[in-house]
């Protein structure tokens, strides 16, 4: 591999990493918000209670713009497949384009519809009637990452395909196959309880820095409360279904579990788990690292026996099984240091957003409130609003680089995906370019959600309600103000 095609291939892979952790930061934020919003206004229109609608509409603007940011992000990853990746689009094209196609054409636009109708129309519909739309929003949300992961599955876990003879590129065969990929269905409940998990904790800690600010009490308790309890169930949700996919890789794809887990050689049986370790990647040896006996066949195996297959010995057989079609010098080591460092980061902060959600919903009880009191507590909610995007973006560097040599598993390596008329110089302009658009973007999202928190909830509290018939800017009455 010549040094030039080498760059090409690296600032390529940084470049879409770069767009896709930072699209990653805010569609997982939007689907959250998107339910949390939901909530509160189908607890309005069953209590009719102002403080719910108040609710609603506040949290709405941070929603509103958490979806604005991941659309424009993702438009720029779809001109990536194109101009960077070229190769990969033409062997992935058939299988690829489905999925894609559906999304587009079907979730996308019930969601982008319904938040439209929702928006404008609420002094057209009953109460009922309108918080249905978003509920249909929220629902557009969760199909489109239904079928953006089934074609993400599907570069992990290859399946209902064949090889096109001639072309020598991937041919669809059997549409539902791609559906009922197992790896699919492993994968995305863990994203979509993840991402609830997301939006929770942003509510939850944006409320509490609105107490710590004063602003209006009952409804900044009943705002952390919801988005607590839905922070709990949803990350306890996001371990469990963490936990399938784990069963799932060991199996499939053993490189990148021995690699979460730093595991050069076979390990015995038991086999101890390492919290933290010291890894040499040249020696390809782990030492010293801190060890807990039998846990590692209690989380691999949900028993107190069982070894874990090595790097090195999955090493031999993937060469073994590939050097026929991709060549001996093929190097199937995965990034190591990121995928334990971030495994580590991901599962622990998963337990910390589900712990800390279950502490908070104990300080803010309604019968004896000491949330308001343990200003402490309000900065670890506070804190916690950073967390999950922390969390995300591991289990997404995990899902990724854990795949390497392959773009797409036992198929197509990166290699062979990128484009042959990418060159160094427009990558590094490109590449440049996307880091100080997406820095733009980042602070104009921070800074709005930022100022739309300080005016706090009770800023436009004496304009007419949103279900008020508001007045005719053309009617003649209009005119005489």
């Amino acid at each position: 591999m010549s040094y030039v095609l080498m760059n090409v291939i690296s600032l390529s892979r940084f470049q879409f990493a770069m767009t896709t952790l930072f699209h990653f930061l805010y569609v997982p934020l939007s689907m959250g918000l998107g339910l949390i919003v939901a909530i509160m206004e189908t607890a309005y229109v069953h209590t009719k209670k102002p403080v719910y609608l108040k609710m609603t509409k506040f949290w709405s603007k941070i929603f509103l713009l958490s979806f604005a940011v991941g659309v424009v992000t993702g438009i720029i990853q779809e001109f990536q497949f194109g101009m960077n990746w070229s190769n990969y689009s033409r062997f992935m094209g058939d299988i690829f384009g489905a999925p894609l196609a559906i999304e587009a054409l079907l979730a996308f636009f019930l969601e982008s519809t319904m938040l439209g109708v929702w928006m404008f129309t609420w002094d057209k519909f009953k109460p009922g009637l309108h918080a249905s739309f978003m509920w249909l929003t929220w629902i557009g949300s969760v199909l489109s990452a239904l079928w953006i992961l089934a074609a993400n599955s599907f570069m992990q876990h290859p399946t209902g395909f064949m090889i096109n003879r001639v072309t020598g590129h991937v041919r669809l065969v059997n549409f539902w196959s791609v559906l009922a990929n197992p790896q699919l269905w492993r994968e995305f409940p863990h994203v979509i309880f993840a991402s609830f998990t997301t939006g929770a904790m942003v509510v939850a800690g944006m409320a509490a820095f609105g107490l710590l600010w004063k602003q209006n009490h009952d409804f900044h308790i009943k705002s952390l409360r919801i988005a607590l309890l839905v922070g709990l169930i949803s990350s306890g949700l996001a371990v469990a279904t963490g936990d399938m996919q784990t069963q799932f890789i060991i199996k499939d794809q053993p490189m990148k579990f021995a690699a979460t887990e730093a595991v050069y050689k076979d390990t015995g049986s038991p086999a101890p788990w390492r919290v933290i370790a010291l890894i040499d990647t040249k020696k390809k040896a782990v030492n010293p690292s801190i060890d807990v006996p039998y846990m590692l066949s209690l989380l691999s195996y949900h028993k107190l026996t069982g070894s874990v297959t090595g790097m090195n010995s999955v090493s031999r057989e993937l060469h073994a099984k590939y050097d026929k079609k991709f060549g001996k010098n093929m190097d199937y080591y995965v990034p190591v240091k990121t995928l334990f460092w971030s495994f580590r980061v991901m599962a622990g902060g998963g337990m910390l957003v589900f712990l800390i959600s279950l502490l908070g919903l104990f300080f803010s009880r309604a019968k004896k409130d000491l949330l308001s009191k343990s200003k402490w507590m309000l900065w670890v909610l506070g804190i916690m609003t950073f967390v999950p995007f922390v969390v995300n973006s591991c289990g997404w560097i995990i899902t990724e680089m854990g795949r390497y040599p392959w773009v797409v598993y036992g198929l197509q390596t990166i290699a062979d995906a990128v484009s042959p008329t990418s060159t160094v110089g427009a990558l590094l302009f490109t590449n440049i370019v996307y880091f100080l658009l997406f820095s733009f973007i980042g602070a104009f999202m921070f800074y709005y959600a930022r100022k739309t928190l300080i005016d706090g909830p009770d800023k436009e509290e004496d304009e007419d309600s949103a279900y008020a018939q508001p007045v005719d800017p053309l009617d003649k009455e209009a005119f005489n103000s």
